[in-house]
């Protein structure tokens, strides 16, 4: 039942975090701890497959032009890259806009005198009374007319504002329109994309044979290889000048080998990006390096980043949801029921370890694996558990405190409740092996008492009797085991060890006879008739502990030895003391030296075949 319990309990604490895991709040946590995995692992190098021609602000002053540069220099920096041997040439500027003819055309031109070229459109949205509209911008129909590939350059930017994902393709109605990225991907592998479409797979895209890992419906992750500016750039001012602009063949005819910069040698097989890095066109990102130098990314280096990532297979994969869950999940019981179990000081020694390990664990797949799994989830629920371990371990305790007391308040001293209370334990269901001494009380011809007397007095002087025999044996370090009628069994040395179990017993019986004395004279004086007691003292091993069912509790002793107390008690019947109080020769050998006794006979006791030698209480010394 208890383990029952600390499944529910993990079941309800599971569904309570997951649902707080899906929410905006905790996963722009997540986030930020992956950010910190990119930290750590720094900026790596890229393979220079992928170069980008920017328009920053060193270009504007450079050629001393306002934005929107001449449709003239975009036709000529295509064929500069042309003839410097570039493989792709990808603007990530929207020609969306007719400008005058005779330079649309130049670059209209341009564009079609080469395969390699890839142009930017963009899907718009825009809200208008409660409902979305959405608008496809696509480069004027003179640059595509005949066949050029466009794609979409939307960048999406999780809840928290940073883009760590890239999407293939735009959505509008049924139309899907693929990002510049899916477009070039598939012209590097020679795959034709006439149907404009990507296989789009529950778990991954395909372009031809390159899987993509999907993170959503139609997005993948970046990773990111550093801050801004981690790949090659070149000042589009740079390119478009002629002079400086050369390639090798134009190097051999140089007569001034001094001016020669060798520029073009660097664009040759390369995939050539050309977008907008100036600040005023705000087309910059935050991304999960941001905080290693405060700068933002532009979106041309974003499509570089995405690019670079395919193009190397260094994917960013997820951990599998379902195993993930099942793991929280049997993490969780085990975890809880862990924590419940031991004590706190060694508990959360171990949680934190735990977390230590969890956080390097997933660090290590991310280095090494390149996968991501929840970085923050398992360590919250360690925190939370071991909290609740903790509630439940005081809620517990109170009760076994409560227990405790209600249950054996009245029956034993209070320092020893005190020290089942440090230690319930020795309360559970179940028995052990210990030597105890045993005291029975019982009244002499108790029968025959009640037959000449009502009920009521009966129970008053029983009362009376009990009372102060259970505080004498209480106050003694004794437990009181059970009333049988009229009879009162003690032991000494359970639950609590006691080491001189024996002598407090017998300390217990002269206590109780000396009080009895008192009262006998009392219950003269007020015109009642007293009775008179016998006490037995037995020293065995017995078996004590909670020996009762499941459903009740019953702290209790039996075996041989506590039977042979009953019947030395018996023999107070049969043999004249002074005190009315005989022990057994088990218990004399251990307190001899601390009490004062006669020895009386060698007796055969009721049940038992060997002979004992039993002894005549005094006095202590």
């Amino acid at each position: 039942m208890k383990y029952i319990k600390y499944i529910v309990i993990s079941l309800v604490v599971f569904i309570i975090f997951r649902i707080l895991f899906i929410t905006n709040f905790w996963i722009n946590l997540e986030h930020k701890a992956s950010d910190v995995f990119f930290l750590l692992r720094g900026a790596r190098e890229t393979s220079d497959n992928i170069v980008i021609v920017e328009i920053g602000d060193d270009t504007f002053n450079t050629l001393n032009e306002r934005w929107p540069f001449p449709r003239e220099y975009h036709a000529r920096i295509i064929e500069n890259l042309e003839k410097a041997g570039a493989k792709q040439i990808i603007f990530d500027i929207e020609f969306t806009e007719r400008t005058n003819v005779n330079a649309d055309s130049k670059l209209a031109s341009a564009i079609a005198s080469y395969e390699n070229i890839i142009l930017s459109g963009k899907l718009i949205r825009t809200q208008y009374n409660n409902s979305i509209r959405e608008q496809l911008l696509s480069p004027i129909p003179l640059l595509i007319q005949t066949g050029t590939k466009w794609g979409t350059v939307n960048i999406s930017a999780d809840p928290d504002g940073f883009v760590r994902r890239y999407e293939l393709f735009q959505k509008r109605a049924k139309e899907i329109k693929l990002s510049i990225g899916a477009i070039a991907i598939a012209h590097h592998f020679d795959i034709d994309l006439q149907s404009e479409e990507i296989h789009n797979y529950p778990k991954f895209f395909k372009i031809g044979s390159n899987y993509i890992p999907k993170v959503t419906s139609k997005s993948a992750l970046i990773n990111f290889y550093g801050p801004a500016r981690t790949f090659n750039k070149y000042d589009y001012a740079d390119v478009i000048d002629d002079s400086t602009f050369t390639t090798n063949f134009e190097k051999e005819l140089e007569t001034n080998l001094d001016q020669y910069y060798g520029l073009a040698d660097n664009f040759k097989d390369k995939i050539v990006l050309i977008g907008l890095t100036a600040v005023e066109f705000h087309d910059t990102h935050h991304t999960p390096f941001f905080s290693e130098n405060n700068q933002l990314m532009p979106g041309v280096e974003i499509h570089a980043n995405f690019l670079e990532t395919v193009l190397r297979s260094d994917f960013l994969k997820r951990f599998p949801i379902i195993p993930y869950l099942l793991f929280i999940l049997f993490f969780t019981m085990l975890l809880f029921i862990v924590n419940s179990l031991i004590r706190p000081t060694i508990s959360v020694f171990i949680n934190l370890v735990l977390i230590f390990v969890y956080i390097w664990f997933s660090y290590f797949l991310f280095i090494t694996k390149q996968m991501l799994i929840p970085i923050l989830e398992i360590p919250v629920i360690i925190i939370i558990i071991y909290i609740v371990g903790l509630v439940t371990q005081y809620i517990q305790t109170v009760r076994e405190r409560k227990f405790i007391k209600q249950a054996f308040g009245q029956y034993i001293a209070p320092e020893l409740v005190e020290e089942l209370i440090k230690d319930p334990k020795k309360l559970e269901y179940g028995g052990v092996q210990r030597e105890v001494t045993v005291l029975y009380s019982d009244i002499v011809a108790f029968t025959p008492y009640t037959e000449s007397h009502s009920p009521k007095e009966t129970v008053d002087i029983l009362r009376e009797y009990l009372t102060e025999m259970v505080d004498i044996i209480t106050e003694n370090k004794g437990t009181l085991d059970k009333f049988v009628g009229d009879e009162i069994v003690a032991m000494f040395g359970a639950p609590v060890e006691l080491e001189d179990h024996a002598f407090y017993a017998c300390k217990t019986a002269l206590e109780m006879r000396q009080r009895m004395n008192e009262l006998q004279e009392k219950w003269e004086s007020e015109n009642r008739d007293p009775f008179e007691i016998g006490i037995g003292i037995n020293t065995g091993v017995v078996t004590v502990g909670n020996l009762g069912s499941e459903q009740i509790f019953d702290y209790t002793a039996i075996g041989d030895n506590m039977n042979a107390g009953a019947r030395i008690e018996a023999l107070t019947r049969d043999y004249e003391t002074e005190n009315n109080i005989i022990i057994s020769d088990s218990t004399f050998e251990q307190v001899k030296d601390k009490i004062n006794a006669n020895f009386i006979d060698d007796a055969t006791v009721k049940g038992k075949k060997i002979i004992i030698k039993i002894h005549e209480l005094l006095s202590v010394k």
